[in-house]
């Protein structure tokens, strides 16, 4: 006669509590990592808005003769990068006559 050794393990019903406890947590984590993720973008374009801003004003300060500051003036003497240009566009921030606006 055999005897069988018993193994310790988990139950096909403490697996189901485990599961439906993290399918419970994702549901109320998710919707808040939405919004967060929201007003980080929120931030940063207001940020993006507020450096531009400064590069207009140092600009300015540099150029006394410019009237009206845009993108392509700040990208071609090196205020703005090619990469932040391109973020800008995307954020949909414009200048106009010299305020910075989203």
């Amino acid at each position: 006669m055999k005897i069988m050794k018993k193994t310790k393990a988990f139950t096909l019903i403490e697996a189901a509590v485990v599961l439906f406890i993290i399918g419970l947590l994702m549901l109320l984590i998710l919707p808040n990592l939405n919004v967060q993720r929201k007003n980080a973008s929120q931030t940063h374009a207001k940020a993006m808005v507020a450096m531009v801003q400064t590069q207009v004003d140092l600009y300015q300060n540099e150029h006394p003769e410019a009237s009206n500051v845009t993108l392509d003036d700040l990208a071609r003497e090196h205020y703005l990068n090619g990469k932040q240009v391109d973020k800008i566009k995307d954020l949909k921030i414009g200048i106009s006559q010299n305020e910075v606006h989203q």
